[in-house]
């Protein structure tokens, strides 16, 4: 099998940057080089079964791991408009060559029937590795068993609960012990979408019956105060079950983030991550545009105001590793037919923004602007999520072994988003129109195969493979 040597450029992971040499052989990592050695053992010439890319003056990163996004998924009476097929080769565009998607189990359906679904939608169409985490939205003795063989069997270690979505995936909170106490048992750990859905109900019939129907109040019905609320009552519960290893998902408010920094600071095991809508994203930019184009930006937790202070504090909770991981939250829907079903009811727009093509790019700009250092990027966007959901040292680093799921990324080269410009994603409009980036994905090579290049698609469907995950590396 063909040997790749990517040379000349610099060698960025979460713990530092150096110049080197990578070598790939067939699908994983064979040596990482000192600069002239793989000239000394004579493969630096094309030739000797040897494909030479030239990363002079560029950045040489691991794949990117996004451990939150849901393609094709049921909501609100539509579907993510992304298939595993057009979501994937979105993901190989942006940079990112893992993904962590999320069965569904409805209330009062099959945790293993749902499994399965999500397994006959993925299987075959994938143009990057992929696994799964499980949502549990019926917490009885089945599912709770279920929990348990999908750890020991399916190699699924991660179950996600909603505070959220009464009737539809809401567990209350003796649901929540109960799902707590048996992740404990396993290892696996819990994500929590962390919104208080009962208190959140009535503020929507408030505003419906005060005739305030606007994107805009999707936000202003769900406050930071029940985003906060909800974290809180959810790491208290995992205390109560054993300090077992809780995820927030998505974070997006100030006082929450509040909540997970003071749960860390005591030594649990509270995690969170947040997403580049909430870094970059706000009512009074998008959410509050005129008539209904607000309902582009409808997505929970919601997007907050600029004059608060929810951004800043976001981007040093990123610094400071109060927020662990920047994941997407990718679940895209079109304006048209989909996020059209909210007209006249802001509560019938399909909740989701499409972005797994731009969290490289967008994170990459905090890197200009000095929110985060390279290192810091390169650590939230593909070594922790990696290793906090069972993948590491597969994905998520450059060393030998490793899959040879590399990124070389040109800090010269310029991105600008929309449309018309950077957009691969299955949608009629893009969340980040018009943003420009100071850098590039240059190449991308998923286990060794080059998906990207020279501004072209050379991967295919297929080519992804499911990714049984090992429990997360970060217990105590």
């Amino acid at each position: 099998m063909t040997r790749v040597l990517i040379s000349g450029g610099k060698v960025v992971s979460a713990s530092g940057r150096s110049d080197a040499d990578v070598l790939i052989d067939g699908e994983t990592i064979a040596a990482v080089l000192a600069p002239g050695q793989a000239e000394t053992l004579g493969l630096s010439d094309e030739g000797r079964d040897v494909t030479v890319i030239d990363a002079s003056g560029k950045y040489v990163i691991p794949g990117g791991v996004d451990v939150h996004t849901h393609m094709e998924l049921p909501f609100g009476g539509t579907a993510a408009s992304d298939t595993f097929e057009t979501g994937t080769i979105a993901a190989a565009w942006g940079g990112v060559t893992t993904i962590v998607d999320f069965a569904v189990q409805r209330t009062g359906e099959s945790v293993q029937d749902g499994l399965a679904e999500w397994h006959r939608k993925a299987e075959g169409n994938c143009a990057i590795d992929y696994g799964f985490h499980q949502i549990i939205g019926g917490v009885d003795e089945e599912s709770l068993k279920a929990m348990t063989y999908l750890v020991d069997h399916e190699g699924i270690t991660s179950f996600k609960l909603f505070m959220a979505y009464p009737g539809v995936f809401y567990a209350d909170d003796g649901q929540i012990l109960r799902a707590m106490q048996n992740a404990g048992e396993s290892g696996a750990m819990i994500m929590m979408h962390a919104e208080n859905g009962i208190a959140i109900d009535v503020l929507v019939a408030q505003a419906l019956a005060r005739g305030e129907t606007d994107p805009k109040f999707h936000s202003f019905t769900r406050p930071a105060e029940l985003e906060a609320e909800a974290t809180h009552r959810a790491i208290s519960l995992s205390k109560v079950a054993g300090n077992v290893p809780l995820y927030i998902v998505h974070m997006s408010a100030s006082e929450a983030l509040e909540e997970v920094a003071a749960a860390r600071h005591a030594g649990h095991n509270v995690f969170a991550e947040t997403c580049p809508q909430y870094l970059y994203l706000s009512i009074e930019d998008q959410l509050a545009q005129p008539g209904f184009e607000g309902a582009k930006w409808v997505c929970s937790t919601p997007l907050r105001s600029k004059h608060e202070h929810h951004q800043a504090d976001l981007w040093k909770g990123l610094r400071m590793n109060e927020l662990a991981v920047v994941s997407t939250d990718h679940c895209p829907f079109c304006m048209k037919e989909q996020k059209e079903l909210g007209l006249g009811d802001f509560s019938k727009i399909p909740n989701g923004i499409g972005g797994v093509e731009h969290r490289l790019e967008l994170l990459y700009q905090g890197v200009v602007t000095g929110e985060l250092s390279l290192e810091r990027w390169v650590e939230t966007c593909c070594t922790t999520p990696a290793r906090m959901f069972g993948l590491h040292p597969r994905k998520g680093v450059i060393v030998p072994g490793a899959d040879a799921d590399v990124v070389v990324w040109d800090p010269n080269g310029h991105t600008t988003i929309g449309v018309d410009h950077k957009h691969h994603m299955n949608m009629d409009h893009s969340a980040y129109e018009g943003f420009e980036v100071d850098g590039k994905v240059d190449t991308v090579l998923s286990r060794g195969t080059v998906v990207v290049a020279d501004d072209q698609f050379h991967g295919r469907p297929g080519h992804g493979r499911y990714l049984p995950r090992g429990l997360s590396q970060y217990l105590q």
